[in-house]
């Protein structure tokens, strides 16, 4: 969305991957994207500005509670619930309890989490590979391709044909879980093999380009954007406090018992309980419903009144 009083980029990223990636692709206007490791469907999340702008995409979630989000809050996504790999199969996945971006495939980082006191829980799930996926669901040209997997994002890259399956921008998380150290060399190998250039690092994530693409890396600024340049969801307070919040009016009119659960109401169970004039089916009216929720639903983690 953008916020109309001040007509300023509205990010709901958690680094601001939403508005550089806008950048790079301004060009584009009803592109295609591939979102692995997607996470909460709106809150720090990258792909759903795009989604707003009427964009579509894969989005791979593993988590069952939020992979049934997306379904609900952007139905022109395909959300493929699984792991995504080197190789199609079956895998671990150590699923973080309330922290839900700490969830992986990676034992040593459960294990990190486990030391700093969130408790996993081990899930055996399907692995998809990216070529797969492509093959299946793409329609074509690929704008961005966005990983973020928690320390197996060589693994996911590994499932690609670089040869047909060329995004025009990959980003992917760099930076180790809780140390924060610069992992790129596990993973850069395999982009640069292939025609990728290391364009950009924002502190969190590496920004890549198709060889073939390289005319819009000069659109990047020379440092990461300021915070405070753009708007953001995650500045908010919940949306019935906040009177600044832009879905404030509405969150006022809904039964606040409803406010964790918006994101994943089926429409016949919802659609009595909207103020008159709301359509449980239209976009405008989910992804506002799905914005209120963040801050209920484990979107934005936050302490207890």
């Amino acid at each position: 969305m953008t916020d109309m009083r001040a007509g300023r980029f509205f990010s709901y990223a958690q680094n601001l991957e939403d508005y550089h990636l806008a950048l790079l692709l301004a060009d584009v206007e009803r592109g295609f994207y591939i979102d692995v490791g997607g996470g909460h469907a709106v809150a720090d999340n990258v792909s759903f500005w795009f989604y707003e702008k009427g964009w579509r995409g894969i989005v791979v979630e593993p988590q069952a509670t939020i992979a049934a989000a997306y379904r609900i809050v952007r139905p022109r996504d395909v959300t493929v619930e699984a792991l995504c790999g080197a190789e199609a199969g079956e895998a671990v996945l150590f699923q973080a309890e309330r922290f839900h971006g700490l969830s992986t495939t990676v034992k040593a980082n459960a294990e990190a989490a486990g030391a700093a006191g969130v408790a996993t829980v081990e899930r055996r799930l399907p692995v998809t590979t990216l070529k797969d996926l492509a093959a299946t669901h793409a329609p074509g040209a690929i704008d961005f391709l966005k990983i973020d997997v928690e320390g197996a994002e060589a693994s996911v890259l590994a499932g690609n044909d670089w040869t047909r399956i060329r995004p025009r921008v990959v980003v992917v998380e760099a930076v180790a879980p809780w140390t924060m150290a610069d992992r790129s060399a596990d993973f850069a190998p395999i982009l640069t093999a292939n025609g990728y250039h290391d364009v950009w690092f924002d502190g969190l994530n590496r920004f890549y380009l198709a060889e073939e693409e390289m005319h819009r890396a000069s659109r990047l600024p020379s440092e990461p954007t300021p915070w405070d340049a753009v708007l953001h969801l995650g500045e908010y307070g919940p949306a019935h406090r906040d009177t600044g919040h832009p879905d404030h009016a509405l969150a006022i009119r809904l039964d606040p018992d409803l406010l964790g659960r918006l994101a994943v109401m089926e429409a016949a169970e919802l659609g009595p309980r909207l103020p008159a004039g709301l359509a449980p089916g239209d976009e405008a009216t989910r992804a506002a419903l799905a914005r209120i929720a963040t801050m209920f639903d484990g979107g934005y983690v936050v302490e207890e009144d």
